[in-house]
């Protein structure tokens, strides 16, 4: 094992700030000449009128002498590639006060910047070593216990940490999400996998807090209040007074958060154990028993620079960097502990050099340890999938008394009914996950007593009440944030986001937090749900982009997203009691995307043929995830890919094809776009004469891009080919909106070029 290096000598000192931070906690120590006071006992206060007993000092001082040793070991062995790594804790220490004085079981969504914190919660269980566990993150081992050497992130599942991966406010959202899950669920009989009277607590800069995603988090918050309804969330802002070079406002964050009516302000000074440990009780005790909001404006600094590569001098001046290390919180804590008795100066400082060892032979043994190499392997928590468990869980039917009560009776059951359309069968499926899933939640704008705009969510309120369908606020981001909450504690959460255009804005909730979990925690944890989203084109009389979008490219590079997008009614009830089931057992996140034009559709090639109406399927039948459905399989004059409303278009425009030039076409409808099933393409192009792929979404990073790269790569690219797609623009209004389109007429024009090219 290599050396530990020694402090650098006063008269060395050069541009490296660590190694000064270093040398001045050591100085302190030696030139410190302060009155000792007797040594307390371990019960009595650490200081005179300190809320602090110096039982609980001493482990603080530890987990932050572990934190900073953790960040001075990370900047040494950064440039010998051992570690990974380099965003530190240093000036944040006083997080470690927040750990304190919550419990292990309480959900943290956790500020990169919280080494001490995570130090002082490892205290919290028997047996765990918060050096090690950290030091193989820090070196990117396959070993580390967080995410299995995906990233270096604060995490633990028997401590409740879930992973955050350099979060800029966009945990905040769920952290509230999970506050009210912990309210909602005894409200539905649901089983918490932690105690009921547990918090949320989200940590974040002073900085990040005016980001949109923690404005909305905040604001959600203060309207859940304002409504007395409980939120048991602990933000907790800690202001070092900086985001990378930009200063925030002096008393900024005070001005800004102080005076909100439904967000309960506290105030306290994580510079100082002694004194910033009473504050954080109060607040940590206030969020407990209020089951209110809570804002804990943790006062912090900052040192050693955003990151390794942060070279501080090149922005700022050696007196105001000066003046900041002068404020190290460790500073601090080495005067308390020497004048509390606690310590001598030899004891402290061989205190302070077994910590930086352990954490420097921890490190050299964590670069021993594997570390993730091949593909598979890296991949293997990103989208986990076990068909047959999922298949028993989807036609798994043993509710039938549950059913009975909520249709009515055996004659009013959905399977008993005539065929119908989507909307209603996307309705009638609802229902049914409902009965099958106590712990199910569908909630948005506009679900609960109207039903949904296009009423598909009609008399799910009646059926199951407030506590299981709700209206949210007009917010999109709230809305996913909710649903990874609600998953978190062990819920199926079904969020509704009114169009495909809204999910834009809100994005991330899906890339960022709820599709990279299972990543980035070694499937330790998981953000299990299916998210309903109404979009694609076609409405008639009705529209613009905002509710004619047909932008599925955010949507199709997520990875370890499911997308699936029904054409018909039984189909659509098929494939959710697929995607529950992916929810329910692989933990899983899905969007299923409904064409609204086809939600009321009936009629297939003539008026009143009512040939787009279909049984409802029985509840022990399920679809396989990827498993698309063939019209005329034996046909191979032209094969036709298509999905959505491309379904119908597609199965006229055959019509017409094959009284123009004699062919047989078989029409594909993929009904799965994210994942491609690419055996499936590869399989339906290899015995085909001609292909066509009708993608209603746009010309440029479409579906249609995907089963073309799918078909050439199969074998089958020389074969005659086209792609009839919509046009790289936005949906205008009205009847123009069909201009950019593709229409059955594209696709019969496609066919002629075909035979002219043949």
């Amino acid at each position: 094992m290599n050396a530990i290096p020694n402090p650098i000598p006063a008269r060395h000192r050069g541009l490296n700030r660590a190694e000064i931070c270093d040398q001045n906690f050591i100085e302190h120590v030696r030139e410190w000449n302060g009155n000792v006071r007797a040594a307390p006992l371990p019960d009595q206060p650490v200081l005179p009128g300190s809320g602090c007993s110096a039982a609980a000092f001493f482990d603080l001082f530890e987990s932050q002498l572990i934190s900073r040793h953790l960040d001075l070991m990370a900047r040494v062995l950064r440039v010998k590639n051992k570690v990974f790594y380099t965003i530190g804790s240093s000036g944040h220490e006083g997080n470690a006060l927040v750990a304190r004085l919550t419990r292990h079981t309480d959900p943290a969504f956790l500020h990169y910047r919280s080494g001490a914190f995570m130090a002082e919660r490892f205290r919290k269980l028997p047996g765990m070593d918060p050096v090690m566990d950290s030091a193989l993150s820090f070196a990117a081992s396959k070993e580390d216990p967080a995410s299995g050497g995906r990233h270096k992130v604060w995490g633990s599942k028997p401590l409740w940490v879930l992973p955050q991966t350099s979060t800029i406010a966009s945990h905040l959202p769920k952290a509230l999400g999970t506050a009210l899950a912990i309210e909602q669920a005894p409200r539905i009989g649901h089983e918490l996998p932690v105690p009921a009277d547990s918090i949320a607590i989200c940590s974040f800069g002073d900085a990040s807090s005016n980001h949109a995603t923690a404005q909305t988090a905040f604001n959600a918050a203060a309207w859940t209040a304002y409504q007395k309804l409980p939120a048991p969330v602990l933000f907790v802002c800690e202001d070092n007074g900086i985001g990378i070079s930009v200063k925030t406002p002096g008393g900024w964050i005070e001005r800004n958060f102080s005076e909100r009516r439904d967000l309960d302000y506290f105030y306290a000074d994580g510079l100082d154990l002694a004194t910033g440990y009473a504050d954080v009780e109060r607040a940590a005790e206030h969020c407990r028993r209020t089951r209110r909001p809570t804002f804990l404006h943790l006062r912090t600094t900052r040192i050693m620079g955003h990151a390794g590569t942060d070279f501080e001098i090149e922005w700022r001046s050696i007196e105001e960097l000066v003046q900041v290390e002068s404020g190290d919180p460790l500073l601090r804590s080495a005067a308390i502990a020497l004048e509390s008795g606690l310590f001598s100066k030899e004891t402290l400082l061989a205190h302070y050099e077994a910590i930086r060892a352990r954490c420097f032979a921890a490190a050299e043994e964590a670069d021993r340890r594997p570390k993730l190499e091949a593909l598979d392997e890296i991949m293997r928590p990103l989208a986990p999938y076990t068909p047959d468990s999922v298949a028993r869980e989807a036609t798994r039917s043993d509710y039938a008394q549950r059913r009975l009560e909520v249709f009515g009776g055996e004659a009013k059951l959905p399977e008993n009914q005539p065929p119908k359309h989507l909307a209603i069968q996307i309705n009638q499926a609802l229902h049914d996950l409902f009965c099958k899933y106590p712990q199910a939640l569908l909630f948005g704008e506009d679900v609960a007593q109207k039903g949904g705009v296009y009423t598909v969510t009609k008399g799910l309120h009646k059926a199951f009440r407030n506590k299981r369908v709700f209206n949210t606020l007009l917010d999109e981001t709230i809305i996913l944030g909710l649903a990874q909450g609600y998953a978190n504690m062990g819920m199926l959460p079904i969020p509704e986001i009114q169009y495909l255009a809204y999910f834009h804005n809100a994005c991330d909730q899906i890339r960022g937090e709820a599709a990279s979990l299972q990543f980035f925690s070694n499937n330790q944890y998981a953000n299990p749900m299916v998210v309903r989203i109404a979009g694609l084109g076609y409405q008639k009389g009705f529209g613009g982009h905002f509710h004619n979008d047909n932008s599925m490219t955010a949507l199709r590079d997520i990875p370890g997203l499911v997308v699936g997008c029904p054409s018909r009614g039984d189909d659509a009830a098929l494939m959710l009691r697929t995607l529950a089931a992916l929810a329910r057992v692989d933990g899983r996140v899905s969007v299923f995307l409904e064409p609204i034009a086809l939600y009321m559709t009936k009629d297939l090639f003539d008026a009143g043929d009512n040939q787009w109406l279909f049984p409802y399927p029985a509840p022990d039948q399920a679809m396989v995830l990827g498993e698309g459905r063939v019209y005329e399989p034996q046909a191979d004059d032209l094969v036709i890919f298509t999905y959505g409303n491309g379904v119908p278009m597609s199965l006229r425009a055959a019509r017409s094809i094959e009284a123009r030039h004699g062919w047989k076409v078989r029409v594909v409808d993929l009904r799965w776009l994210v994942p491609l099933n690419e055996a499936f393409i590869a399989e339906q192009a290899r015995s085909a004469k001609r292909i066509l792929v009708v993608d209603e979404g746009r010309h440029s990073a479409g579906v249609g891009e995907g089963i073309i790269t799918a078909i050439v790569e199969s074998g089958s690219g020389s074969k005659p080919l086209q792609r009839v797609v919509g046009a790289d623009t936005y949906t205008p209004l009205a009847g123009a909106a069909l201009a950019v389109l593709p229409a059955d007429a594209d696709i019969v024009a496609a066919a002629a070029n075909l035979e002219r090219a043949r």
